[in-house]
């Protein structure tokens, strides 16, 4: 029955949504409506699973049928979660603070069975290093990665960013884009929806 259920991506990320275009399977995309302000206390891993969950679950509602991936990530360094920056002057600072630093990656993604209400979850966690960078460094990635503003921790690794780290260690290098597409194919199979 799932396998004839429609696939949502919830997520206005124009990055997950090339992600799983490349999967090379029918999908839509729908802005889900969940508050992402972090709770009080709430370690990164939570954080981004909640959100994710949340993302998810905001849109059972407008699709009662259907197959939901809600995916969130979190950045974590200096005893802090890191957002996305959304304007050049914070990435700038970001990426100060984040300089020869490491940094860990928190990339939930759940998928939601909508009919029947199953509901799989997952955080991937990828470790990165960042190089030590100088100011011209970051302002001239900037200025050639205008996009990092929107990604957490404002480094953009599947374009110009990659130049930003020194070493990643993941169990699916897709994560950090912001899609664990390795586990994501695993929750669509146990759905009936196969991929290959």
């Amino acid at each position: 029955m799932s396998a004839k259920l429609p696939l949502i991506l919830g997520s206005g990320s124009v990055f997950r949504r090339a992600q799983l275009e490349r999967l090379g399977i029918d999908f839509q995309t729908a802005a889900p409506d969940f508050d992402e302000t972090p709770a009080a206390g709430e370690n990164a891993a939570d954080t981004a699973l909640r959100l994710a969950e949340g993302k998810a679950r905001s849109l059972a509602a407008r699709f009662p049928a259907a197959l939901v991936i809600g995916a969130d990530q979190v950045a974590w360094c200096n005893d802090r979660q890191l957002g996305k920056p959304m304007n050049v002057a914070n990435a700038q600072q970001m990426l100060r603070d984040l300089s020869g630093r490491k940094i860990e990656f928190y990339s939930a993604i759940v998928l939601l069975n909508t009919a029947s209400g199953c509901i799989q979850r997952h955080v991937d966690n990828t470790s990165v290093v960042m190089r030590t960078l100088t100011d011209g460094q970051i302002e001239r990635y900037l200025a050639r990665e205008p996009d990092a503003v929107y990604c957490a921790g404002a480094a953009k690794s599947e374009g110009l960013g990659a130049a930003l780290l020194e070493r990643i260690d993941s169990s699916d290098p897709n994560a950090l884009i912001g899609l664990p597409i390795f586990k994501l194919v695993e929750f669509l199979k146990n759905e009936s929806v196969e991929i290959i």
